[in-house]
């Protein structure tokens, strides 16, 4: 039986108690555990849900899992595709702060997100990032890029970082720690990720990436351990104390993340950034507490870029 608590999760889905509920396009609800989360998430005053998709399906699948829709807007929409550009449109129009995945691919999710004239780009590209909730870890652990981004270049890492140190700001968290993750701790030419890494600190020391400290190339247990990180005799900052773990490559940070869910028994939010507004990634497997934490993380971050719009506004 799992025992673990998650502490870290109950906190943060508390914080967000203390804002407005977000205006949610849920895109293509069209089964129970879709509708499920986004229902849970409203009655935790997360989101406001706007369920759009095909109305005959979302009713009926509210219908056989007994979910009572009333309380909710239904924007209609042919399929799935539709589904999507609708909701992309809810958030060009105002009308949303946030989408939230339904019953649909993550790639029909962000094809409308990502057309250059009609969608949500911005002059970031999009990553992933996974918050997790490791039972006996003091803090929760960023993991970033374990959903979108296959084998990212040097560029497309500095977004990654940049991206992830601005969620763990809205977080709360003054100044993260961020590990660039590889198997050595040394520069080794012919280990491409160690050169990256390197290559990473520097550009936040030159002002390029902003927000947080770096170090680079690390090991796993020396990014989270101080004893290993003592061992090796590896000081600073974020050694043995970091914040979030930079993979790689997907395949590395996918392994990592999977691990902590299914040997460690971590619960996990998951978010992608990058375009105007946050974008939950749920999954049926996923436990509500990881359905409300994803919702709340998304949340908080529409709720600081609010905030931050509004003091630009006066400004």
């Amino acid at each position: 039986m799992n025992t673990a608590t998650h502490t870290n999760f109950q906190r943060l889905i508390a914080a967000v108690a203390t804002i407005p509920a977000a205006p949610t396009a849920v895109v293509h609800p069209c089964n129970a555990a879709a509708l499920g989360g986004a229902v849970d998430a409203a009655k935790a005053g997360i989101i406001t849900p706007i369920l759009v998709g095909p109305r005959k399906k979302i009713l009926a699948a509210a219908l056989d899992a007994g979910i009572d829709l009333s309380p909710y807007e239904i924007v209609d929409a042919e399929h799935s595709h539709a589904s999507a550009e609708k909701a992309v449109t809810l958030v060009r129009e105002g009308r949303a702060e946030m989408l939230m995945k339904g019953s649909l691919s993550t790639d029909e999710l962000l094809g409308p997100v990502v057309k250059r004239d009609t969608g949500l780009r911005t002059a970031r590209r999009l990553s992933h990032c996974f918050i997790m909730d490791v039972p006996g870890h003091t803090n929760v652990l960023f993991i970033t890029d374990a959903a979108i981004n296959i084998f990212p270049t040097l560029e497309e890492k500095v977004d990654i970082v940049q991206n992830a140190i601005d969620l763990a700001l809205a977080l709360g968290i003054e100044t993260p720690r961020v590990a660039i993750l590889s198997a050595m701790e040394k520069v080794n030419p012919k280990l491409q990720s160690t050169v990256e890494a390197a290559a990473l600190c520097k550009m936040a020391d030159r002002g390029q990436i902003t927000g947080g400290v770096l170090d680079g190339p690390l090991a796993l247990d020396n990014a989270i351990s101080p004893e290993a990180a003592r061992i090796k005799g590896i000081g600073g900052p974020v050694a043995g104390q970091a914040d979030i773990l930079v993979v790689p490559d997907l395949e590395a940070g996918n392994l990592l993340a999977k691990s902590l869910a299914f040997l460690m028994n971590a619960d996990s939010a998951g978010i992608v950034l990058g375009a105007r507004v946050p974008i939950t990634l749920t999954s049926r497997a996923d436990s509500v507490q990881s359905r409300l934490a994803s919702c709340a993380v998304a949340a908080l971050v529409a709720h600081r870029r609010k905030e931050a719009a509004a003091i630009e506004g006066v400004v």
